[in-house]
């Protein structure tokens, strides 16, 4: 059996059809991530295939001192950020022309309740780079290294950056359990 970075010299090479290796892989793992920052089922299906397409358009430019891993990682991260990039320009279009938001269905709104727990409230008033920076510590298990090839910074930053997020997460949480016993009191 070959191991990542062989199928991926032969994939450069030409042998195409060994990249839905590369998507059985990975294809779980990036799904989880991407669903982590758009927090929506759908737009995470839909980004696991886009991040998919780039990663094969660009595979020719990955290097093989790189981790692969890391390398799909900031793929998809980076198509993730210009993904809620569009959302909030949008948003804020909609707003300037006063037009009406669309209704939640039924489904996104029972998916909501499931997966909104105290955390993951407080992980949407972090701003993108906190968020991503916290799913990737803590529900991706990367290492601050791994995290920091992704990130394009040096590991002491990513280090630094944590311990930062970390305590802006705790206060967020904090807070949430105090609006929560206010509201029951």
């Amino acid at each position: 059996m070959d191991s990542i970075e062989e199928k991926i010299k032969r994939i450069q090479a030409g042998e195409a059809c060994l990249f839905s290796d590369i998507i059985r892989l990975y294809q779980q793992r990036i799904y989880l991530y991407c669903f982590r920052l758009l927090n929506n089922k759908e737009e995470a299906e839909d980004a696991v295939q886009d991040v998919f397409i780039k990663a094969y358009q660009n595979i020719g430019q990955f290097r093989p001192q790189a981790d692969f891993t890391s390398w799909l990682y900031k793929v998809a991260y980076h198509h993730c950020l210009n993904q809620l990039r569009r959302q909030k320009f949008q948003h804020q279009l909609r707003r300037l022309l006063r037009q009406e938001v669309t209704v939640k269905s039924a489904e996104q709104t029972v998916e909501n309740r499931l997966f909104s727990e105290p955390v993951s409230a407080a992980l949407e008033q972090l701003n993108m780079e906190d968020r991503n920076l916290l799913i990737l510590r803590i529900f991706e298990d990367k290492s601050f290294a791994e995290i920091g090839e992704i990130l394009g910074v040096s590991t002491a930053t990513v280090r630094k950056r944590y311990e930062r997020t970390r305590g802006k997460l705790k206060k967020a949480i904090e807070r949430r359990e105090k609006q929560l016993w206010a509201r029951a009191n």
